[in-house]
C-alpha cells in the first residue's frame, strides 16, 4: 500500500526502504544499460545494431543479477576483461563462441547465488 503525503503544495509518496532500496536498483541498472538504435520514420531499427544492443543489456542484467564485476565474468568465461567491456557497450558484436563462453559463465554463477 502507497501512502501519499502532501508538503507545501508537492504530493509525495511513501515507500518502504526495502522498496525504495528496489526501485534504486532498478533505476542504476537502467541508466547503466546501452540505448537501442533509433527508429526510421517507419519505425524500423537497423537489425544488426539491435541484436548487439540487446546482447549487451542482456548481460548486463545477468551480470549484475548474479553479483559478478566485469572482470569476474571475465574470468570465468576465459575471455579478457575489455572483451566484456566492449561487449557491454553495445558498440561490439561478440562471436558464437563467446557468447557461449560467457553464457556458460552466467549460468554456473546464477546456480550459486
Amino acid at each position: 500500500m502507497i501512502q501519499m503525503v502532501k508538503v507545501k503544495g508537492k504530493r509525495y509518496a511513501l515507500v518502504e526502504p526495502a522498496e525504495l532500496k528496489r526501485l534504486q536498483r532498478l533505476a542504476a541498472l537502467h541508466e547503466a544499460l546501452p540505448p537501442y538504435p533509433s527508429a526510421d520514420v517507419k519505425g524500423n531499427r537497423p537489425a544488426v545494431e539491435f541484436a548487439t544492443v540487446s546482447i549487451a543489456r542482456t548481460m548486463i542484467r545477468q551480470r549484475k543479477a548474479a553479483g559478478l564485476t566485469q572482470e569476474e565474468l571475465a574470468r570465468r568465461a576465459g575471455v579478457r576483461q575489455e572483451t566484456i567491456c566492449r561487449l557491454e557497450s553495445g558498440k561490439h558484436s561478440p562471436t558464437v563462441r563467446t557468447v557461449q563462453r560467457i553464457e556458460r559463465a552466467l549460468a554456473r554463477a546464477a546456480k550459486r547465488r
